[in-house]
């Protein structure tokens, strides 16, 4: 078999199905190969979410037709899908040095169709993802880390204005609870200690039982606690803020597994922008989410998102958005900058802005995101908590430090350990460094 190159893009779901890909790949004969310049074919899952991400992508594929024109490529996944059927003149002249685009359903049979599609020279294999109902299984695992993603749920139904992802995944649809226990087994076995449920709306996790019971995320949650009893831990990734409810954050406050960490994307500050990017809450909604977390989990970590420079978004609605993270008590922020995408709904809004001020305003949220994770730090001192050590190590000086995260993301470290890789243990943190780690005293 002739040598395979893997690099992918992206989200977490996008790392857990990659991941898929690559077994399968691996388990009818291909031999896989570092990302370098010696590989006879380059795979590459795609992310379609900001321009950003297509322009990194084209700029790497003229490095590997520059170093090795004889190399065939492959694209996968979300930016196939979504020009598959009006490709931009750029991208029909991007796609002149690819010799194969598989879309987002597609792509999930790659092991099987490789050899035929490019042995018949065929350019393209997407299909409309809009009539998609099947479900494909996807987990990232490598017994070299620690920690694992297991996608239980894929597409979205929601129809926020900026965002191209009903397009690039088709409709909500979710992963079979009965799969999803197995599968956390299996990585069990694999001696993974941290799972870390994903999905693109994973909120609107529904499952139908035998008896046409319709299952929850929380009933699934429920249904994970009862049936693993092992030392794992899982941890859940983004949830929309009206679709995170009383029940779970008070199953997370007694659970044995699911981790006190929650990430909820705001958007925005301002009631007006968050209704014109279709929202499905308000200020108010989400500052209530937040409230009720701590009141139950006190040192629980809570993240969110904030997009800058939304169409509108003036200087005043733009502080609205700074007054608010202030003055919750959210402990880290991802900021983006607004993305101008075509088939969405706010590609045709009028007053955009100016991305010379979109980047100012990206810089001001990153200075509240260390201010309130500082914050966060701070209030955990001296606090004793499990820490999950991964593989990862430093050296600074003489002494080389291995790291880990506690159970409500806070990276920490110590003096090198090798028994202590992959493993749990307790952890009292003491300071914090100039890199935002805290070194702690185990026991």
């Amino acid at each position: 078999m002739k040598p395979i190159s893997f690099l992918t893009y992206g989200c977490k779901l996008n790392y857990a199905e990659f991941s898929t890909i690559k077994r399968n790949l691996l388990n009818v004969g291909y031999q896989i190969v570092g990302f370098d310049y010696s590989s006879h074919i380059y795979i590459i899952n795609t992310c379609s979410i900001t321009q950003n991400a297509e322009n990194k992508l084209w700029g790497l594929i003229n490095k590997i037709k520059t170093n090795n024109p004889k190399a065939k490529i492959i694209l996968l996944g979300c930016y196939p899908q979504m020009f598959y059927k009006h490709p931009q003149p750029r991208d029909q002249m991007g796609f002149k040095q690819v010799d194969l685009v598989i879309g987002n359903h597609d792509k999930f049979q790659l092991h099987v169709k490789l050899l035929v599609l490019l042995k018949h020279h065929t350019k393209r294999s997407v299909s409309d993802i809009n009539k998609d109902n099947v479900y494909n299984s996807s987990v990232s695992f490598d017994q070299t880390r620690t920690r694992s993603f297991l996608k239980i749920q894929d597409g979205c139904d929601y129809k926020c204005s900026y965002c191209t992802i009903p397009n690039l995944r088709g409709h909500s649809r979710s992963e079979n609870i009965g799969n999803i226990i197995i599968t956390i087994k299996k990585l069990v076995l694999l001696n993974i200690k941290e799972i870390v449920l994903t999905g693109i709306n994973m909120g609107d996790f529904i499952n139908y039982g035998l008896e046409k019971q319709q299952y929850s995320l929380f009933d699934l949650m429920n249904i994970i606690e009862k049936h693993i009893h092992t030392n794992v831990r899982i941890r859940i990734s983004s949830l929309e803020p009206n679709l995170l409810n009383y029940k779970i954050i008070k199953f997370i406050s007694t659970s044995k597994l699911f981790v006190p960490h929650f990430h909820l994307p705001l958007q925005s500050g301002s009631n007006e922008i968050l209704h014109q990017m279709r929202r499905r809450y308000n200020t108010h909604i989400y500052i209530n989410k937040v409230k009720t977390i701590l009141n139950l989990i006190p040192y629980a970590c809570i993240g969110t998102d904030i997009i800058v420079g939304f169409p509108g978004e003036t200087e005043d609605k733009f502080l609205e958005t700074c007054q608010l993270l202030k003055t919750i008590n959210i402990s880290y922020i991802h900021v983006f900058k607004y993305s101008d995408r075509e088939y969405t709904s706010s590609h045709s809004m009028t007053n955009k802005i100016n991305n010379k001020i979109c980047l100012q305003r990206s810089q001001i949220i990153r200075f509240i995101s260390n201010q309130k994770r500082k914050i966060f730090y701070i209030k955990n001192k001296l606090q004793s908590y499990r820490v999950l050590f991964e593989k990862q190590t430093k050296t600074d000086g003489k002494d080389v430090y291995l790291f880990g995260f506690t159970d409500n993301y806070i990276r920490v470290k110590i003096k090198f350990k090798p028994q202590f890789i992959n493993q749990f243990k307790r952890v009292k943190l003491i300071t914090i460094d100039k890199n935002n780690n805290y070194d702690c005293k185990v026991g």
